[in-house]
């Protein structure tokens, strides 16, 4: 039997609560670590991460707790009993932005059931922008629900979201050199990639590198809106919607025209 549906509004509470508590109290004032992966981890990755896990331990004793910030047979051991529920947290992506003093960076907090999620929140405490859905139930900034144009830019007049580092050096140099779109930005958080674009402030994504926690809560996000996600195991493989600790390469697009246009591209040019 699942669980019941958790309370969004109040896991919005909650992560707006511990962004507020111990990610910007720390902001600009505290060093990173290097971690083997070549990621990096600060004390306000483990201290919200910490605040998070007791909180939801008692407000929902049953469900498990899977985070960016665990060993990989802990994460695994999660994801193998999130049949009937298990929550997914990076307690702030983005944190190489956040070491180095550059305000882009978040929480994200996702719940998954059966293969699937179901509910996922992306705070953003320096805009005090959280964003939030639910599945089949639409997406919200601040309450305000989110949707995207069905009919929205072109390929040539788009704004492209891309991480350059985990592509391809091919299809890196011609996204360079000869990009299909108009405008090209790169942000340094996964999770609010995939809110703007919900948001309609870009148009395209594309990452080459993508753990469950990265896009967990904002692809749903984004999905929510009507925008069209797509993770790939391979540049010429299928979209999927299975979870996986495995690395993912993520593709978005803000209309499902636009999202197989941009596709193709890619997929010529990797």
């Amino acid at each position: 039997m699942m669980t019941a549906t958790p309370d969004l509004q109040a896991l919005g509470d909650l992560v707006r609560e511990t962004a507020d508590a111990e990610i910007m109290p720390r902001f600009g004032r505290v060093a990173a670590a290097g971690k083997a992966d070549g990621s990096v981890v600060t004390a306000a990755d483990l201290a919200a991460q910490s605040r998070i896990q007791a909180a939801l331990q008692g407000l929902y004793p049953d469900i498990p707790l899977l985070a960016e910030e665990m060993t990989a047979v802990e994460q695994e051991a999660v994801l193998a009993r999130s049949e009937r529920g298990a929550w997914c947290l990076d307690p702030l992506d983005g944190t190489s932005n956040f070491a180095a003093g550059f305000p882009f960076f978040a929480l994200s907090l996702a719940w998954l059931v059966a293969g699937r999620v179901e509910l996922g929140l992306v705070y953003d405490p320096v805009r005090r922008e959280l964003f939030s859905a639910r599945h089949g139930g639409g997406a919200a900034l601040n309450g305000a629900p989110l949707l995207l144009a069905r009919e929205g830019a072109t390929l040539a007049a788009a704004i492209a979201l891309v991480d350059f580092k985990r592509l391809p050096p091919s299809l890196g140099a011609r996204l360079a050199t000869a990009p299909p779109f108009r405008s090209q930005r790169n942000l340094g958080s996964t999770a609010l990639d995939w809110c703007w674009l919900a948001a309609g402030r870009a148009d395209l994504y594309a990452h080459g590198g993508q753990r469950l926690w990265d896009y967990a809560g904002g692809a749903l996000v984004f999905a929510e809106a009507g925008g069209a996600p797509c993770l790939l195991d391979r540049w010429d493989g299928d979209c999927r919607n299975d979870l996986t600790l495995r690395k993912r390469i993520a593709v978005g697009a803000a209309h499902p025209a636009l999202q197989a246009e941009w596709l193709a591209w890619l997929r010529a040019a990797a």
